[in-house]
């Protein structure tokens, strides 16, 4: 080969390492600027993300939530000092096309992964928010039981019959809530009937003073007894009553000893607590009753069975008709 076609080569390999090395020690300083950057905003995000899991911690029932979060905004503050640092360099269409990547990447994740994303942000929302904690009776739907545990992406309750339920945390933050421990208070309702031949006012009164004399009872100036309407067979009363929730005697043995504690009341004041009771009315109009009916009808009988008889003896041929 020519030594000069070689040398022409050589000469266009030195031009360019040269303006490389011009430009690399005309942005020397910048180059310098940016790692100095990412340095600070490494260990800012590192101080800030010590701090926020602190906080976090304090704050929020789960640490997965709260590692999460400050995880992540440690990360925003790590991607915040290496788009500067990229920007310090001039280096802006590279910042523009990692936040198009990164917003396509995000959207194509949100798509695959859609039903954990919705769990993982439903748990986030519950980890900020706290509609419950650990150790609250909760229920939605029909998740019903105690709180145990509060993850990420699911929540796990305990049924009052022993089981443990793993909820998905959408479930939870969808669905209508009911906290039955943040206020700290339960209104307990029995429903008692009283036969038609007492008198409602009397049974409500007698009612009230047994249920304020259990101890378990607050707010006694709130127990109520209301007629709630006409049954078949009795009056139905509604009582209302509160008590502690969660609290020394739970909601069942409340419950059973209001029912038992009313029973021994009417006994004691003399009112029916009436089993089922028919009446059969053999009128067509109403009111007729049995006994009044059977000798009318016993009558009637009577009467049919006599002009039978008569109607026969009338059918009959006379003696002389049948000489003939």
């Amino acid at each position: 080969m020519d030594l000069s076609v070689l040398d022409k080569f050589w000469q266009l390999i030195d031009e360019k390492l040269q303006g490389w090395l011009e430009a690399g020690i005309k942005h020397l300083p910048n180059f310098i600027v940016a790692f100095l950057l990412a340095m600070f905003f490494g260990l800012l995000a590192k101080y800030v993300g010590r701090v926020v899991r602190k906080v976090l911690h304090k704050t929020l029932e789960s640490e997965q939530i709260a590692d999460l979060l400050s995880s992540i905004i440690k990360m925003l503050v790590l991607l915040t000092g290496l788009f500067i640092a990229l920007e310090f360099l001039g280096l802006t269409g590279t910042v523009t096309s990692l936040l198009a990547g990164a917003g396509i990447i995000g959207l194509a994740l949100g798509f695959a992964f859609q039903d954990m994303a919705e769990n993982l942000i439903a748990g986030i929302a519950m980890g900020i928010r706290k509609p419950f904690q650990i150790g609250d009776v909760v229920e939605a739907g029909d998740v019903f039981g105690t709180v145990k545990t509060i993850n990420l992406r699911n929540t796990l309750v305990e049924t009052f019959f022993g089981q443990i339920e793993v909820i998905p945390n959408k479930i939870l933050f969808r669905n209508v809530l009911t906290n039955y421990t943040v206020t700290g208070v339960r209104r307990i309702v029995v429903p008692v009937g009283i036969s038609y031949a007492d008198d409602p006012e009397k049974a409500a009164g007698v009612i009230e003073e047994a249920i304020n004399a259990c101890d378990f009872v607050i707010k006694k100036e709130q127990t109520a007894v209301f007629a709630e309407g006409f049954a078949d067979s009795c009056i139905n009363l509604v009582v209302w009553f509160w008590i502690d929730y969660p609290g020394d005697t739970g909601f069942m043995k409340a419950r059973h000893t209001a029912v038992v504690e009313i029973k021994k009341a009417l006994e004691k004041a003399d009112i029916l607590i009436p089993f089922p009771i028919r009446t059969l009315d053999f009128g067509a109009k109403g009111g007729e009753k049995l006994n009044t009916m059977l000798p009318e009808k016993k009558s009637e009988e009577k009467s049919e069975e006599k002009s039978e008889e008569e109607s026969a003896d009338s059918q009959k041929p006379s003696s002389s008709e049948n000489e003939k």
